[in-house]
């Protein structure tokens, strides 16, 4: 079984709990998935089975857009509200004061990932530092925010909502907490929805508690999906065998001229999606990235 399933995560359940489900479902032993989402988060989560998983780092590079509710006045050690709190305070700021913040945010940021995540320090995940107590310095890294607009006014509650795209990388507990210091109340993450992935949609996404043994093929989208962003190659039936069996392609021989160095390419023969290729200039060839489906 191989192909692309849009799953709407459900809050309570990890990103790799989701993935065993699909995986029991589908019985392909070859399952992964593509951006992990927190426990508590919900939303857009890609899964992809048989020889299209080498297809999932492709949309990790792609911009995600989230909806998070934010809790001004209470900050937390994993920067969510399924942490421990760290502490509490009075909030007295208006809906000027939050805008302005906000806006100072766009673009891009210098941002540290919480303790609280699936990054390595010296090969150990950092939440089992965290689980330990143990504190460990973490580099600052560079992200982008394309936008942010704030979706409600602060709540009785002193909770707010926000809307974000952002780029890889970018950590929304990390903004959220972030927001808080230069709102000088602090703030940490109570809900979170990741509403779009590389062009994926929510409104594209199966719940998973829909998914059975019985009907998982009924929503199992072509691999091909996932990359229809990149430029079309189409390729003779020789070049076809040639690409199928590991072997570069000359330009020459290739109904296209415009080739930017490392640029990837969806290869085809008819309907057949063989695989990526990428741009080779110092050759004048087209190499292979991944093989998909190969053609005999």
């Amino acid at each position: 079984m191989q192909g692309l399933i849009l799953i709407n995560k459900p809050s309570g359940i990890t990103s790799f709990g989701a993935v065993s489900r699909i995986k029991r479902a589908a019985a392909e032993k070859r399952v992964g998935h593509t951006g992990t989402l927190d426990p508590m988060a919900t939303g857009v989560l890609p899964i992809f089975l048989g020889r299209a998983t080498c297809l999932s780092s492709y949309l990790l590079d792609g911009d995600k857009t989230y909806i998070a509710t934010i809790k001004l006045g209470v900050t937390t050690d994993s920067c969510d509200i399924t942490g421990n709190i760290l502490s509490q305070c009075d909030v007295t700021v208006s809906k000027g004061e939050v805008s302005k913040v906000l806006e100072n945010f766009i673009g891009e940021i210098r941002q540290t990932p919480p303790m609280f995540s699936a990054l390595k320090k010296d090969g150990v995940r950092l939440y089992e530092l965290a689980r330990k107590g143990i504190e460990v310095e973490i580099p600052e890294r560079t992200v982008k925010i394309h936008s942010i607009s704030l979706l409600s006014d602060l709540n009785e509650q002193n909770e707010l909502v926000i809307e974000t795209t952002v780029s890889k990388g970018t950590y929304i507990r990390s903004l959220c907490r972030d927001i808080g210091i230069s709102l000088g109340v602090g703030a940490t993450l109570t809900s979170l929805c990741r509403t779009a992935v590389s062009g994926f949609k929510i409104e594209d996404c199966v719940s998973l508690d829909t998914i059975t043994d019985e009907n998982v093929c009924d929503y199992i989208l072509s691999e091909e999906t996932a990359v229809s962003h990149l430029r079309e190659i189409t390729v003779t039936e020789n070049q076809a065998r040639r690409f199928s069996n590991g072997g570069q392609l000359s330009y020459e021989r290739l109904k296209i001229c415009d080739f930017i160095e490392n640029e990837l390419f969806r290869v085809k023969f008819k309907d057949l999606f063989l695989g990526l290729g990428f741009a080779d200039n110092e050759r004048k060839q087209l190499g292979i990235k991944c093989i998909i489906n190969q053609y005999k």
